[in-house]
């Protein structure tokens, strides 16, 4: 399974991001997790096809209404399996 994993800083909480990310990930067909750090940021751990995960790269520095993403940094994280794409 190939995964990309970023961690989103900015104005990236309490501005629906979570459920952007939700939304554009089940879209794409990707499985994994979205979740705010206590430090304001939010992690995103995507696994699937390069293509779409390229895709959900380009959503993340776009962000939602309201949100003002500052940077999209890779995150060392290892693969996980899941069935879906969740909140937590």
């Amino acid at each position: 399974m190939t995964c990309g994993a970023w961690r989103v800083s900015g104005i990236v909480q309490g501005v629906g991001f979570r459920a952007f990310v939700y939304q554009e990930a089940r879209a794409l067909g990707l499985t994994g997790f979205v979740r705010n750090c206590a430090d304001g940021s939010v992690e995103v751990l995507a696994c699937g096809p390069a293509p779409a995960r390229e895709r959900l790269l380009a959503a993340l520095w776009r962000g939602p209404a309201g949100a003002r993403v500052a940077a999209v940094d890779p995150w060392d994280r290892e693969a996980e399996s899941a069935a879906d794409f969740r909140i937590l």
